[in-house]
C-alpha cells in the first residue's frame, strides 16, 4: 500500500537521515569548540553564555540541553582535549624502536596537536590552571607516573639524578609561554628542548641529548 501524502518518508540515498545521537554529538562538539575559541579570546571569567552560543550559532536553549552552566561546558572541553592529547601520544609511540624514541615521538605528536588546535591548547594550559590551580599538579602526576612506569622508577620521583616533576613543570612553562605570546604555530620547534627536558630524569644526559638531536 502506498504511503499517504504528508506521512513520514523512508530515508534512502536521495533523502538520507542523520541519527539523533550523531546530530547531538555534532551539536555538542560545536559548543565545545565555541567555548575554546571564546575563552582563548576573552578568558573564562570574561566569556559569557551569549558569546558561546553566538560563536556556535545555536540558541541558549540548545546550550542548556547539553550543559548546566558555563563551567560544566568548560570542564567538558578541557576533558575532551586532554583525552585527545592522550590518544595522540599513545598512537604516536606504536612505531618506535625504543622507549626513548617512543617518548620523543609522543612529544612531537602532542606539540603538533597543540599547534593545530591553539584555542584548545590555550584553554587547557593557560585558562584551566587559572581557574583550577590544582589541575597542573594533577596532570603532572599522571604524566610523571606514566613515564616512571615505563622505566620501572620508584615512587621517589627521581631517576637518573633528575626530578621528573620539575622537568614536567619546565615543559609546561615553555609551552604556555609560546601560547601566551601567540606563537602556537611554532610549538613544534620546541620538540628538541622538551624531549631533552622530559627524558633527562629517566635516561640521563647522554641519551636525552641524543634524542634531542634526533628531534631537530
Amino acid at each position: 500500500m502506498e504511503r499517504e501524502a504528508g506521512s513520514a518518508r523512508q530515508s534512502n540515498v536521495l533523502t538520507p537521515s542523520v541519527p539523533r545521537d550523531i546530530g547531538a554529538r555534532a551539536q555538542r562538539q560545536r559548543i565545545l569548540d565555541a567555548m575554546a575559541i571564546v575563552v582563548a579570546e576573552k578568558t573564562f571569567s570574561a566569556a559569557t553564555i551569549a558569546d558561546i552560543v553566538g560563536q556556535a550559532s545555536i540558541s541558549r536553549a540548545t546550550f542548556y540541553k547539553h550543559f548546566a552552566d558555563k563551567r560544566e561546558c568548560f570542564d567538558a572541553a578541557a576533558k575532551s582535549f586532554v583525552g585527545e592529547l592522550s590518544d595522540t601520544a599513545i598512537g604516536a609511540q606504536s612505531s618506535a624502536e625504543s622507549r626513548p624514541d617512543a617518548i620523543r615521538q609522543a612529544i612531537a605528536a602532542v606539540l603538533e596537536q597543540l599547534a593545530a588546535k591553539p584555542s584548545y591548547a590555550n584553554l587547557v594550559l593557560i585558562n584551566a590552571p587559572i581557574l583550577e590551580p590544582g589541575i597542573v599538579t594533577d596532570h603532572r602526576e599522571l604524566a610523571v607516573e606514566g613515564l616512571k612506569a615505563q622505566w620501572g622508577a620508584g615512587k621517589g620521583g627521581k631517576w637518573a639524578g633528575a626530578d621528573a616533576r620539575i622537568a614536567f613543570g619546565r615543559a609546561h612553562v615553555l609551552i604556555a609561554d609560546y601560547l601566551a605570546g601567540d606563537r602556537a604555530d611554532e610549538l613544534p620547534e620546541l620538540q628538541p628542548e622538551i624531549s631533552y627536558v622530559m627524558l633527562l630524569p629517566f635516561v640521563g644526559n647522554e641519551e636525552a641529548l641524543a634524542q634531542a638531536r634526533s628531534a631537530q
